[in-house]
């Protein structure tokens, strides 16, 4: 007997490929995006404390209303848009599995969703899940007039059909560290009056944004937010990537049909953390500290890049920057990152990677990503090793 695979061409991501080559080239792994410290002593006293009272049993399918209710009045306060905590906030396991809700919840055989390239790696399997149609739309790759990527709306708006039912975007941007702007959620707001179709918005990296700038949440505007999946993560914004406590935020009809695939998906996610992430959550320091700790982080790695034969290319959000290898190989990402991993020691994420076509030259722009989610220490043997590259 065989299997007849619903996702014949997924086989080990490019995370766990090059994580696992850091293992064995001792590599420092400035690859996989997480932290290497540990969260704040006082969140894991909250979640000792909700163990010791007891609060180990299923929850809510929903997640506990504590915490709906938190998220529910940060939303409010940061993006004035009101969501009810009892029918239009699900607590899920990590923002991974709200979007494989999400997809599962509103598409299907048939039906074809537009993802923008380079896209993070989970999208396009969900879909395909679903039986739906990915549709990638690329880009504008870094240029001298503009050293950030930019969604191009024409494109966007030339790739819809009759048969597309949602749009996923993703912002900031993992894994060119693009914002979101006002134009942008102009030009979607047009898209959404021309066409009929459902947004999601992958938001986890909304609390880790520079420069004084704000993040500008899909839920801002409330054509946008009548029809969007707005997704975020706890594992970002508190450094706790394992706990893999996420939620998502959508109108009550959309709501009631994540959940119905968040039941038999998971059911519900631990209890203790959510306890504790409700009244931690509640102070708004936890999360509004993020953008000046990060860009500290963000700037030392950015500078100790400028003394290597690397191009650092900005960074307006999330934990990852990019840089231009092209003054050292003219090799494809891909080779070039497994090349760096075992000559140097040092393990990035081909950009490439994040694209269906990942060999091909439109996907290649010599631009590899570096987490800078770390401590000074590891940054510094990182850039140690760079510097001889």
């Amino acid at each position: 007997m065989q299997i007849q695979s619903k996702l014949p061409d997924v086989g080990a991501t490019i995370f766990t490929t090059m994580s696992k080559m850091a293992l064995e080239y001792q590599a420092i792994n400035l690859g996989q995006g997480f932290p290497d410290f540990n969260t704040d002593p006082a969140l894991l006293g909250l979640v000792s404390e909700a163990m010791a009272k007891g609060l180990n049993q299923y929850p809510a399918m929903a997640g506990v209303l504590p915490l709906r209710e938190v998220i529910s009045q940060k939303i409010a306060n940061i993006y004035k848009h009101q969501y009810d905590p009892d029918t239009e906030i699900t607590i899920t396991s990590g923002a991974t599995q709200a979007i494989m809700a999400s997809v599962l919840a509103c598409v299907g055989a048939g039906d074809e969703v537009i993802v923008l390239e380079p896209c993070y790696d989970c999208y396009i399997p969900a879909i395909k899940l679903a039986g739906a149609k990915p549709i990638s739309v690329p880009m504008r790759a870094p240029s001298d007039i503009n050293s950030v990527y930019s969604v191009d709306w024409g494109l966007v708006n030339a790739a819809i059909t009759k048969n597309t039912k949602l749009l996923i975007v993703n912002f900031p941007h993992n894994p060119t560290g693009a914002v979101i702007t006002a134009t942008d959620l102009d030009e979607l707001e047009k898209i959404v009056h021309q066409h009929n179709i459902f947004l999601l918005a992958d938001e986890v990296y909304e609390h880790i944004i520079f420069d004084g700038v704000q993040h500008i949440s899909l839920s801002t505007r409330p054509a946008l937010a009548a029809r969007s999946f707005v997704i975020s993560s706890f594992g970002k914004t508190t450094h706790t990537t394992g706990w893999k406590i996420g939620y998502c935020c959508a109108p009550k009809f959309m709501t009631a049909e994540l959940r119905k695939v968040h039941q038999f998906m998971v059911f519900t996610v631990p209890s203790p953390f959510q306890h504790a992430l409700a009244v931690y959550t509640a102070d708004s320091n936890t999360y509004l500290t993020l953008p000046s700790f990060y860009q500290t982080k963000r700037d030392y790695l950015s500078n100790g890049l400028r003394n290597t034969r690397f191009k650092v290319l900005p960074s307006p959000g999330t934990f990852f920057l990019l840089a231009d290898y092209s003054d050292i190989s003219d090799q494809q990402e891909a080779d070039f990152s497994i090349w760096l991993t075992k000559t140097h020691g040092v393990t990035v994420i081909p950009v490439s990677a994040f694209y269906q076509s990942s060999d091909a030259p439109a996907s290649n722009h010599q631009l590899v990503r570096f987490c800078f989610a770390k401590q000074e220490a590891t940054l510094d043997l990182a850039i140690e090793r760079l510097a001889k590259v």
